[in-house]
């Protein structure tokens, strides 16, 4: 803190004792912390047609865990992953499914592809003015200012026709990559004293492969890398209308604000380290773990160490296995189940099997780690999380660009969500919140000083 903010001690104490409230009220008076009740089912605020997860099921009339699915659009995301891979890139595939309902034929998917590619264009010098200027270390806050700075060069910006939103949403869909690439490198050549390059996005390429293209200065990747990136981006593009970032979609939709601002909310809801920024968490976890344990094959160190970390004696002392459990799933992530033969086969080509053994391991141990210490109702397993952050190491890809990585998929679950919130509803989202203040009466301030000085 800076000398004369000497008063913020003071000011955040004063905080502390007015907004504490009794966690007891809140089982006293029926009300769901977080929108969640107590075995982390969220309250139903809405409807979808745009995804669907499953987690639970019914048997003889009780709900039990269940192995986790995730539906886009009626179709199990598994069998999306499995119809295009080895056979083409899926990122705008799925986009088009998501947007529009329906899964495109091969003319419809080429035309699809070229409106992507034409909107792969910033406004003049925006690359200069805008992102090259105040770089930022959270790329984040970079990609978030670009966001709002476009509105200004939008005349319809705040026309709020799904016309007009699809092509505001496609057009954000379209330069993501270069927003987010292009403010990795702002921030590393003014900060770090690195070499500075800007390429531009091919026509021809897919959203995953001018991702490497623009991130890489020789501007090279193989199809193994571009492809296990495409599905990453597929797995984390859309996941039901409950989560943080995409809920904050529909909450700021239904005030009828502007796409560009919307979006900006959904990115500074996204980046926080309990939603987007969880794989980051996950690998400085695995990177304490490698440090402090010499034999990596030693299933007893492993184990012990998970211990320490929940016991908060190890790690970052919060007590936390990080890419283990998840809001919704309970015995698996569907998503982390696909991804992770994808994981292997580029931890083969890379020369990091040893590192993807211990993350096996991990996997495997951390369950039955946690449920020693915790009774946990719907089960705990890994979420996309625990893998996706060591592709993104596998790619070369830098930290600061993991979150954004994140946003580039969801940002077209955004879409969607933004799309049919306009179309179906006509309210603005605003939930209650039960008052738990005491009345008092007022005292003018000559008394209020007088009673202070008998105090």
């Amino acid at each position: 803190m800076k000398k004369n903010d000497s008063y913020l001690a003071e000011y955040a104490a004063l905080c502390r004792s007015a907004d504490k409230i009794d966690l007891g009220l809140f089982d006293e008076m029926g009300v769901q912390r977080g929108l969640r009740d107590k075995n982390g089912n969220g309250v139903r605020a809405g409807l979808t047609n745009i995804s669907r997860i499953e987690s639970f099921k019914m048997e003889n009339g009780q709900k039990m865990p269940c192995d986790g699915k995730l539906w886009y659009r009626g179709y199990d995301c598994i069998e999306l992953v499995n119809g295009f891979r080895d056979k083409r890139f899926g990122f705008e595939e799925i986009a088009y499914l998501l947007l529009f309902g329906s899964l495109p034929n091969e003319q419809e998917l080429k035309s699809f592809n070229e409106i992507l590619a034409a909107n792969r264009t910033l406004p003049t010098n925006f690359t200069r003015d805008v992102i090259m200027k105040a770089p930022n270390s959270d790329i984040m806050n970079s990609l978030t200012r670009s966001v709002l700075t476009l509105a200004s060069y939008d005349k319809n910006c705040s026309d709020t026709s799904v016309e007009n939103v699809l092509r505001q949403c496609i057009g954000l869909i379209s330069v993501f990559p270069m927003l987010s690439a292009y403010g990795y490198h702002a921030y590393n050549h003014y900060i770090n004293d690195d070499s500075m390059y800007i390429h531009r996005p091919q026509k021809k390429l897919s959203t995953a492969e001018n991702l490497l293209m623009m991130l890489r200065p020789e501007k090279k990747y193989t199809e193994l890398e571009a492809m296990v990136l495409d599905i990453a981006l597929v797995l984390h593009m859309e996941h039901g209308g409950g989560n943080n970032s995409t809920f904050t979609t529909r909450v700021v939709t239904s005030s009828g604000a502007d796409t560009y601002s919307v979006v900006a909310a959904a990115l500074s809801s996204l980046k926080g380290p309990k939603h987007g920024g969880a794989n980051i968490k996950v690998v400085e976890m695995m990177r304490d773990i490698e440090k402090n344990i010499s034999d990596w094959e030693d299933e007893d160190a492993v184990r012990n160490y998970l211990q320490k970390i929940l016991n908060k004696e190890a790690f970052d002392r919060k007590g936390l296995i990080y890419g283990m459990g998840h809001a919704v799933y309970s015995l698996s992530d569907p998503r982390a189940q696909v991804f992770k033969s994808f994981v292997e086969q580029l931890a083969t080509a890379k020369g990091r099997q040893k590192d993807f053994a211990l993350y096996s391991m991990i996997e495997r141990l951390a369950p039955e780690v946690i449920s020693q210490k915790a009774r946990i109702y719907k089960g705990v397993s890994a979420n996309v999380d625990f893998y996706s952050g060591f592709v993104y190491s596998m790619l070369e890809i830098p930290l600061e660009m993991y979150t954004p990585i994140f946003a580039i998929a969801r940002i077209v679950g955004w879409s969607a969500h933004r799309i049919e919130e306009l179309i179906n509803m006509d309210k603005i989202i605003r939930p209650a919140y039960m008052s738990v203040m005491e009345e008092r009466q007022y005292v003018d301030l000559e008394e209020r000083d007088y009673l202070s000085g008998l105090s």
